[in-house]
């Protein structure tokens, strides 16, 4: 287990901004993107980072984005730190296995979220109109029950510290246009079949995940993250019991934690014991291993 980094320090790298994990900088042709230790639940961002959490996010989306290759290029240009520019040079021990050297792209404004089971916001909406995002759904349905076929649920987004708000498909189209919309549906469902299907011949159900597209060279690409434990809901195949909550490779563990602690959900969040944040790495590191394969050395 490495040092933790809660935060990335380059002073000479252009800062472009901190996200809830990620710390983005601009290196001129391209952006450097790091994603660092922290974890958020609640849209709140931990005091205590997770070791290593970020060298796993960043591993995943790269074994992702080579895997979805044939579906849609993505933004990757290589997370080889000797390829990168030499100024980033001095910062190669911090960088190795949590960077993504990658193309400046104009982000959608829109959230595509695919959901395959029936959790979290979708389980809220459904309990209270039998709809999710303007989708009516079959009655009956209980929490965690797979759904009949993937739908897209979009959001949109919003600022760090809060919730993305869910919107239709009518909404979307006023969004992105009509002809961008569909095409986004399109890859939204196709790639979610796609990762799903690997994913439960690994032991995991993506509940649901979300993605993010940009374009570049006026070709539409996939960009942020892929298929991560922070994107998306993992839930382990064997231990799959519908009609409640189930157990997780992601932050649930982190949010059922906090809910037990009975904080409000506004900072300052509860301080996260050893063996919560211990907890927590080895669930991103199973995924992780599960998944690709390979421990990365972590």
């Amino acid at each position: 287990m490495t040092q933790a980094i809660r935060e990335t320090h380059f002073p000479d790298l252009k800062l472009l901004k901190r996200g809830k994990v990620r710390d983005m900088y601009d290196l001129g042709e391209h952006l450097l993107m790091v994603a660092t230790d922290r974890i958020s639940a609640f849209d709140v961002v931990m005091e205590e980072p997770i070791p290593d959490k970020g060298k796993i996010l960043t591993q995943i989306s790269l074994f992702w984005f080579e895997r979805m290759k044939p579906l849609i290029d993505n933004h990757v240009v290589t997370a080889d730190v000797r390829e990168y520019p030499a100024a980033c040079r001095p910062y190669a021990s911090v960088l190795e296995g949590r960077s993504i050297l990658v193309k400046k792209a104009d982000p959608l404004p829109i959230e595509c979220v695919a959901r395959g089971y029936l959790s979290g916001s979708g389980w809220n909406a459904y309990r209270e109109t039998g709809e999710v995002c303007g989708i009516r759904l079959p009655a009956g349905l209980r929490e965690s029950d797979r759904l009949p076929e993937p739908i897209f649920t979009p959001a949109t987004k919003e600022e760090v510290g809060v919730h993305d708000i869910n919107i239709d498909f009518a909404e979307a189209c006023r969004r992105v246009g009509r002809e961008v919309a569909e095409r986004l549906r399109e890859l939204t469902l196709e790639l979610y079949r796609e990762g799903a299907a690997y994913a439960d011949s690994k032991g995991i159900l993506i509940a649901d995940t979300k993605f993010e597209f940009g374009f570049h060279g006026g070709k539409l690409i996939l960009i942020d993250e892929l298929l991560t434990p922070d994107s998306s809901r993992f839930w382990p195949r064997d231990s799959y019991r519908p009609g409640g909550p189930q157990e997780s490779f992601d932050k649930q563990y982190l949010r059922d934690y906090l809910l037990s602690t009975r904080w409000n959900r506004t900072p300052p969040p509860p301080p996260l014991p050893p063996e919560v944040i211990a907890g927590t790495r080895q669930k991103y590191l199973e995924a992780l291993v599960r998944l690709s394969g390979d421990r990365h050395g972590l």
